[in-house]
């Protein structure tokens, strides 16, 4: 339901409302809101900026590492702040910092061995930074740089595969980090002194004062354009979570997804003059179509630039808007730089996706929205709300109300395996940059975080969850199965992730909320997703089996493989070989991994080897279209063959450099292409739109070096993986 300006609650009725069960975080609370509260607990600045501390949660319970001195409250015997009282149940995962880097893992009770021996543990290096015990260097490092002309900082470069996780495990968390000037919020462009200082932007300082963020989400101007959306009790996954699970419907909003909300309210902060001269965004997705709608509605101009490699359907809807769109650079990094130059040379306010302060507060109504319309017993019962993390915008939105208001309530994000950037920045205290990011969630595929976004993340977000691209494919289906609506992958992380860390914790009874933030979903890659839908569901797994190739050996293999009437075999293949052994590629249906272990457990007894490959997702996309053609040689098998998974762009003219650089020199012995569909992802160097191509290249020995300067060549446009290990002995049996 459309809201005007006179209906938006105020302050003091929505304080009255909310009955307080927790000592609230007051971090964001006035004055006037704490003498509401009946809270007397003195003012005072926390060590890491957040400038009050609540009362103790625990009476008579002192915490050492607290900064709080006093506290006038007559029922505690003690203050503490609300950083310090979580920690009682944090255990810290780093296996040599020391303790003062305060890098922990808040879990919903303390850790269990397991769970922490699934967090690959974090090191500092020499200078500091953080890295995992196993880095092999994958395009990590630190890089010198200048913030806004003056001081020098370290740039931190870090691979997401430098972090891995077991699914519904929580990452650890330095909330004491440095603060180093590139994690300083600052409007984009600004070179004035007075915000060159430690605490940066001097113009909107509000944010660090008391009840600062809760007074902007609440009188944000968010309604003028956006709708309340509902929150819907997924039944389904609630009955096979054994929990209720609510879905905050933001894939409803007029276009699809939350993003309007952050950009109205920017955009409504500016005077009557900056509205005039026209705003500007760089975006291919659904920022740009909130920016565009907001416009429309102020009656401001505004330029989206896009990069060129934005699928028409995205451009039409933007110009349908009435934005002016702008068609530059090959990749979002091109496209941003154009659109911040232009901002700075015509006088026009650039509009940041998620790293502005009113952006924050417009994206933070939709925590107002979730805490009234819980009924009082789910209320009660509320354990997390979980929040996809690209930029961070969202997730600190949303922190700033509910910590503030409901302080026990855990906020989680969830981030894809391939584009974790603030699951690393926040084990490592500071902003990291990642080296590549996976295109899969194009809609939170980022490879730095906002600086703002960042501090409040740090402050009020109790860790990060990562989901791999099978267990989001799965989320998608679920949501689908309940509202028969299709979020993009984007959308449905949040769900994903809730999924994992509320069967990770084995929590039953509890109340969890997820925002499926949008639903810009492109048709195409709706075929990608369904492939790894039941694979990331665990309702099929992917299975090689070797055979002897004679009469009779597939009855034998099925009257071992299916025991069991209710197995069900839902893929097949097979080739004739000419030797004594037969490769089968084939899918099971399952209803519990249990069953897959049995399977592979009585083949292997009744010797026929059998690998389950489901956590391999090159055999996912790829390997299923392959099996039926092995390549033979007068020697049996090629001899000198390379096997690489590349991220291969997506436009005119890729394919003949790529061959340019390859083919005169080296023998092509495998290549398989398949769109997957349009993989926009912010800051990805090779481009906005990607596909993962499986090539196989013969490189002789006296040529390894000049295939590394071939390789070398194409750095810039295409990522190579090479196959090893077990998925190479995977693909070898069906190729070669």
């Amino acid at each position: 339901m459309q809201r005007s300006m006179d209906q938006r609650p105020n302050l003091s009725s929505v304080v009255q409302s909310v009955e307080l069960k927790a000592p609230l975080r007051s971090s964001f609370l006035g004055n006037n809101v704490r003498s509401k509260l009946h809270l007397t607990c003195r003012p005072i600045r926390h060590r890491s900026g957040l400038r009050l501390c609540t009362t103790g949660s625990q009476a008579g319970v002192r915490d050492a590492d607290c900064a709080c001195t006093a506290c006038t409250a007559p029922s505690r015997a003690v203050s503490s702040c609300g950083l310090s009282a979580a920690r009682r149940r944090l255990q810290v995962v780093s296996a040599t910092a020391p303790s003062s880097s305060e890098a922990t893992s808040e879990l919903a009770d303390v850790p269990s061995t397991a769970d922490q021996d699934s967090v690959r543990r974090l090191q500092p290096d020499s200078n500091g930074a953080v890295s995992t015990a196993s880095s092999s260097g994958n395009g990590s490092g630190v890089h010198d740089h200048g913030v806004n002309g003056s001081q020098a900082f370290t740039q931190l470069v870090r691979a997401p595969e430098d972090l891995m996780m077991e699914p519904g495990v929580l990452s650890s968390l330095d909330r004491g980090g440095s603060c180093h000037p590139a994690d300083v919020f600052r409007c984009t462009g600004c070179s004035e002194p007075t915000c060159q200082t430690s605490e940066g932007c001097q113009q909107m300082q509000w944010r660090f004062q008391p009840g600062g963020y809760l007074r902007e989400i609440l009188t944000a101007r968010v309604y003028d354009v956006a709708v309340e959306t509902p929150l819907e009790l997924a039944a389904g996954l609630s009955l096979s979570l054994d929990n209720r699970l609510f879905l905050k419907r933001e894939d409803l909003q007029p276009v699809f997804s939350f993003k309007l909300r952050g950009a109205y309210n920017k955009m409504a902060s500016l005077t009557p003059e900056q509205r005039q001269r026209g705003v500007i965004a760089s975006s291919a997705g659904n920022h740009a179509q909130g920016v565009a709608l907001a416009a429309a509605r102020l009656g401001c101009k505004a330029t989206i630039c896009m990069p060129v490699t934005t699928p028409g359907i995205k451009v039409d809807a933007v110009r349908r808007l009435g934005a002016t769109v702008e068609m530059v650079g090959e990749s979002y990094t091109e496209t941003q730089s154009h659109a911040q130059a232009k901002a700075a040379e015509e006088g026009l306010v650039f509009v940041a996706p998620y790293d502005d302060p009113y952006t924050i507060a417009g994206q933070g109504t939709i925590g107002t929205e979730v805490l009234r319309q819980l009924s009082s017993a789910d209320l009660d019962g509320l354990h997390a709300i979980f929040v996809a993390i690209g930029g961070g915008g969202l997730i600190a939105g949303i922190a700033a109300y509910v910590k503030a208001l409901r302080p026990g309530v855990k906020i989680i994000g969830v981030e894809p395996t391939g584009a974790n950037a603030m699951a690393l920045s926040l084990a490592a205290g500071r902003r990291v940059t990642l080296s590549k990011v996976d295109a899969f969630a194009d809609g939170v595929a980022v490879k730095e975080v906002g600086m703002e976004t960042f501090r409040l993340c740090r402050e009020l977000v109790d860790g990060v969850v990562l989901v791999d691209n099978s267990a989001i494919s799965a989320a998608i289906k679920d949501v689908f199965n309940e509202t028969r609506s299709i979020l993009e992958p984007a959308g449905a992380v949040a769900v994903a992730g809730a999924k994992a860390y509320l069967s990770r914790h084995g929590l039953k009874g509890v109340t969890a909320v997820a925002v499926t933030s949008g639903a810009n979903m492109n048709f195409d890659r709706l075929r990608l997703v369904t492939e790894l839908a039941d694979i990331g569901g665990l309702r099929e797994a992917m299975l090689a089996t070797t055979i002897p190739e004679r009469h009779g050996s597939f009855a034998a293999f099925l009257d071992i493989a299916i025991n069991d009437a209710s197995l069900q075999i839902t893929e097949f293949k097979y080739r004739f070989s000419a030797g004594s052994e037969a490769h089968i590629l084939w899918g099971l249906g399952i209803r519990s991994p249990s069953e897959v272990t049995d399977v592979v457990d009585r083949l292997n007894a009744a010797g026929n080897p059998t690998l389950d490959i489901s956590s391999i997702e090159a055999a996912q996309v790829h390997l299923r279209h392959l099996v039926g053609g092995r390549a033979r040689s007068f020697m049996g098998e090629l001899p000198h063959e390379r096997i690489f998974q590349v991220d291969f762009p997506e436009r005119p003219g890729a394919l003949r450099k790529f061959l340019s650089a390859v083919s005169p020199d080296f023998l092509l012995t495998l290549f398989h292409y398949r769109k997957t569909g349009d993989n926009v992802a912010h800051g990805v160097h090779a481009g906005n739109r990607s596909t993962k191509l499986l090539v196989g290249i013969q490189v002789q020995p006296h040529q390894e070096e000049a295939f590394a300067v071939a390789q070398e060549q194409l750095a810039a446009d295409f990522t190579f993986e090479e196959l090893s290990g077990k998925a190479r002995q995977v693909f070898m049996m069906f190729i070669s």
